[in-house]
């Protein structure tokens, strides 16, 4: 069997195998002959409820462990506690203790698996407010930039704390020009060029710890490989 690459997070993370370039399709079609990658993504979940899921979303520890997982969870956390998405936001001192709490699970159950903490990315507000889930009767965002860069903030130091690797999306996102269309689709979620900024961090982040698609082998001989002269020779003691 191949080994897994889970990707565990909100709707980020659900939405990543949207169209041909999604980050999660994108990381597919890159590991394509040697991992699978495994979509466990949850829109509107917080920390909180991610919590609650953990022993759902992942196999028991009796089985191969994967190579990597992907935590990718803040942006619904960081809503606003007196905005129409309160009933979502999460403390910031808790947010902490939950991507903890979840690290150690991962890194208890698996110890050899690598784990990527994925900051929420910034944040459009003006853009935001054209597309509410719920009646906004308030007229005001549910989210901000400066409290997402919070909670962004707050994950990388978690993973510093807990000597796993980070990607830092709120920064990254908002060295490219014009970033709240070029980067996002509606304020939050990712346009082509965000999906394509999370992929690669997310395979710089995998390649520093020596998991790449060049260094994993394929799981069956490639038609390279096959002797066209005896082709099932190649497929002797699989």
């Amino acid at each position: 069997m191949r080994p897994k690459i889970y990707l565990f997070g909100d709707s980020i993370t659900e939405m990543s195998f949207d169209g041909c370039d999604g980050w999660g399709a994108s990381l597919v079609k890159h590991f394509n002959r040697t991992a699978d990658v495994v979509l466990r993504g949850y829109s509107g979940y917080n920390t909180r409820w991610a919590l609650k899921v953990l022993e759902k979303v992942f196999p028991a520890s009796g089985e191969s462990p994967p190579l990597a997982v992907t935590v990718f969870f803040g942006a619904n956390d960081a809503c606003l506690a007196d905005r129409y998405s309160g009933f979502q936001h999460v403390p910031i001192e808790e947010y902490k203790q939950n991507l903890h709490s979840i690290v150690s699970f991962l890194k208890g159950r698996w110890p050899t698996t690598e784990v990527i903490l994925i900051s929420p990315p910034p944040i459009d507000e003006p853009m935001r407010l054209l597309f509410p889930f719920a009646e906004n009767k308030l007229g005001l965002p549910e989210r901000t930039n400066e409290a997402a860069g919070n909670y962004a903030k707050a994950c990388l130091a978690v993973a510093a704390e807990c000597g796993v690797s980070a990607v830092d999306l709120w920064t990254t996102m908002q060295q490219i020009p014009a970033w709240q269309t070029a980067c996002l689709s509606d304020g939050l979620h990712l346009s082509e060029t965000g999906n394509k900024i999370v992929f690669e961090q997310v395979l710089e982040a995998l390649k520093k710890k020596g998991l790449s698609s060049e260094t994993l082998p394929v799981d069956l001989p490639r038609i390279s490989e096959i002797d066209a002269n005896d082709p099932l020779k190649s497929f002797q003691g699989l």
